[in-house]
């Protein structure tokens, strides 16, 4: 049952010449941060034999991203447009099937990478032919390109990050432009799972650090970019992806150690809830009641811990008083 919701991915067939690297760009109505997106990558191509560099637009409407990719990409970066709008899952499961190279960078039509990049990654593919993806630090961008902030290192080398399943299962500390996944991997394990409208990237991502180790590069290397038309920006003020958050940690449950899982579970569902207590009380600061309560029924769906309780029934009675 599980198998049907992850499409399974068929292996190539070897062949001479292929590509080590298919960097595959996921758009949809995003064509106005696409150039810079495009720009990060063709700054460190290392040539068409060693790099497939491919945007798959997922029927976008309110703009016009192969006009970006001729223009950027002058004949360098392939096109394809889907025929109708699938939705962004599986459209990143046709880029991951239509990927030719040994390494796959699924970087999304409005994020970006900085300069070395990719020979971070390759080192690490080259260095440990064990681990099944390698990512980076990274930083959170606004629309306009500004870095709002960076992440702290996981650890101050790079090498394996320790632990790497019951860490990554405790909280999301991966962005999809940050990660580099072989192909291999992807089609020993299946694609993103179609359950989750929302945060698919860290089922998938803890997926993978249950079968595979996982390389980590301490360098800032990549960013991701936050605006209200992204995924994760057309979900947040209902509290759907903190919905999805909850479906996510079920699935991710059977994939740790039984003598760990009761813990790590706990873990995410608390640092969840504390994430929507705070998103109610940023919505009740200002008066959006109905995004408050969202967020409320979120922070108990994951938690109903007594403090979850208290601090929720806190923020509702002030926000009732009109003290908040």
């Amino acid at each position: 049952m599980t198998a049907s919701y992850r499409k399974s991915l068929a292996p190539l067939a070897p062949r001479e010449g292929r590509p080590r690297w298919s960097v595959m760009i996921p758009t949809y109505n995003c064509a106005r941060y696409l150039e810079r997106t495009l720009e990060s990558v063709l700054a460190q191509d290392p040539g068409p034999q060693s790099m497939q560099i491919e945007v798959v637009d997922d029927a976008s409407t309110s703009d016009d991203p192969g006009e970006v990719v001729a223009r950027v990409g002058r004949g360098r970066v392939q096109f394809r447009r889907q025929g109708r709008n699938v939705g962004h899952i599986a459209n990143f499961h046709d880029c991951i099937e239509h990927a030719q190279g040994e390494i796959v960078h699924l970087l999304h039509g409005d994020d970006l990478v900085f300069p070395g990049f990719y020979e971070a990654m390759g080192r690490a593919f080259d260095t440990d032919p064990e681990i099944g993806a390698a990512f980076c630090r990274w930083s959170l961008m606004d629309e306009n390109g500004q870095v709002l902030s960076s992440v702290d290192p996981e650890q101050p080398e790079a090498g394996r990050l320790p632990n790497a399943l019951c860490k990554l299962a405790s909280e999301q500390r991966i962005v999809t432009p940050s990660i580099a996944v072989r192909r291999s991997v992807w089609e020993r394990l299946g694609t993103f799972d179609s359950r989750l409208k929302c945060c698919e990237d860290w089922e998938m991502w803890t997926r993978i650090a249950a079968h595979y180790p996982i390389w980590y590069e301490p360098r800032l290397l990549a960013a991701y970019r936050t605006h209200g038309n992204s995924n994760t920006g057309r979900n947040f003020r209902m509290a759907e992806e903190l919905y999805y958050n909850r479906i996510a940690i079920d699935l991710i449950r059977p994939l740790l150690p039984a003598d760990r899982a009761p813990g790590v579970v706990k873990s995410a569902e608390k640092a969840y809830a504390a994430s929507a207590l705070e998103n109610a009380r940023r919505f009740a600061s200002q008066r959006d009641l109905s995004a408050m309560r969202a967020h409320l029924a979120a922070a108990l769906r994951l938690s109903r811990t007594p403090k979850t309780l208290l601090s929720a029934g806190k923020i509702l009675m002030r926000a009732m008083s009109g003290s908040a």
